[in-house]
């Protein structure tokens, strides 16, 4: 089959749950035979062209808050139908929104839509655009031949708001078995099992800012807990500048709080290998792949107690309430007094990855979904 991805910003992916998760399915899908096309922003990645055997297509956008992903999505339709694709994926409740145009402009194709995460609950989007992420709710749900959520949560939302039967096929993540060079995190400051990482993209719903006023005031309790250790903060902007610029001023004057930018490859790899353990004090989400690469690594993760968080964490990681700085610190501390726990926990849920969230298997699932939506009507009764 001939497949489009349209939604994401891009691969190989810099940053962002939904990159990640195009990157490492496309690759999947090639591997088992399929023309995968991906559709890209230049202002993201460019000029690739091919990368781990997927189509990399350059598609035009508007490079705005609000413009870029709906603009990006029409234009990467429009050259998704010039390509004669089988499959149109789209990824994303916003993108959702024009899951009708492909059966206007090549009707003998099927409409797949992943819904990610309820992205209308995102502290930086204004009125309106809630109101159309709403609408790309709704469309994602009653539009495409399939809807996939990614979380058995999301599933249950999907099927209580909208009596909607979609797919529960979640995110993944790769085992790595490779080891890493520590040198690279000497320009960072940081040394092997020394700091604790936090890594998603920097938007206020992620919780950095929580977690570096939890990391204040264990400084001011237990200072001696802390003493040449390090709190990493690894992530960039999303058209959220401004909240960016109070993290930093937030952690102003304070070596012990790294904040790296949007870091990849080797040493993105070197962070996550190297960290002591990982904390995402998130209040919003569909299945955190930063999670998901966390325990993959055999690291201890602390989440916030969100259902879509607790489907990892509940029974192979740590958890807090949400927004409770409070309970944050408490669990901070005990993890540092605790490195036995901490590695007895990580090394299960680098198990627990391994045998529900591999790529491999999820790729599978996903390939079956596509047969299925080439069937007659009735396919959504068979079990995938």
């Amino acid at each position: 089959m001939k497949i489009a991805m349209i939604g994401q910003k891009g691969i190989p992916a810099r940053s962002g749950g939904i990159e990640r998760h195009v990157e490492e399915l496309s690759a999947e899908l090639v591997s088992r035979g399929h023309e995968v096309l991906v559709f890209c922003r230049a202002w993201y990645i460019w000029p690739i062209r091919n990368h781990r055997g997927v189509r990399c297509l350059k598609a035009p956008t508007i490079q705005t808050k609000h413009l870029d992903a709906i603009v990006h999505t029409l234009t990467s339709i429009v050259l998704a139908a010039r390509e004669k694709v089988d499959i149109f994926h789209i990824h994303g409740v916003g993108p959702a929104l024009l899951a009708w145009l492909p059966k206007l402009l090549r009707p003998s194709a099927k409409v797949i839509v992943t819904f990610h995460c309820i992205d209308r609950h995102h502290q930086k989007w204004n009125w309106f655009a809630r109101l159309m992420l709403g609408l790309g709710e709704r469309a994602a749900v009653y539009l495409p031949d399939a809807t996939i959520t990614v979380s058995k949560t999301l599933e249950a939302y999907c099927r209580m708001n909208y009596s909607a039967n979609t797919k529960y096929i979640p995110n993944g993540a790769q085992v790595p078995l490779e080891s890493a060079d520590a040198k690279l995190l000497e320009p960072l400051g940081l040394t092997p099992g020394n700091y604790l990482l936090f890594c998603a993209r920097l938007v206020k719903h992620k919780g950095p800012h929580l977690l570096i006023k939890a990391w204040k005031q264990i400084q001011m309790k237990r200072p001696e807990l802390i003493k040449g250790k390090k709190l990493a903060i690894v992530g960039g902007s999303a058209f959220t500048d401004t909240y960016v610029e109070q993290l930093k001023k937030q952690a102003q004057d304070d070596d012990s709080i790294v904040l790296t930018g949007t870091q990849t490859g080797d040493t993105l790899h070197s962070l996550f290998l190297y960290s002591y353990a990982m904390v995402h004090p998130s209040e919003s989400e569909g299945l955190p792949i930063a999670v998901l690469e966390g325990m993959s690594y055999g690291k201890c993760v602390l989440s916030s107690d969100i259902p879509e968080n607790l489907e990892l964490t509940q029974e192979h990681g740590l958890s807090f309430r949400r927004g409770n700085v409070t309970e944050l610190v408490e669990e901070m501390i005990m993890m540092l007094e605790q490195p036995d726990l901490v590695h007895a926990v990580g090394q299960e849920a680098r198990k627990f990855i391994a045998t529900h969230y591999d790529w491999k298997d999820i790729a599978e699932t996903t390939d079956y979904l596509y047969q299925l939506v080439q069937l007659e009507p009735g396919f959504e009764d068979i079990k995938v």
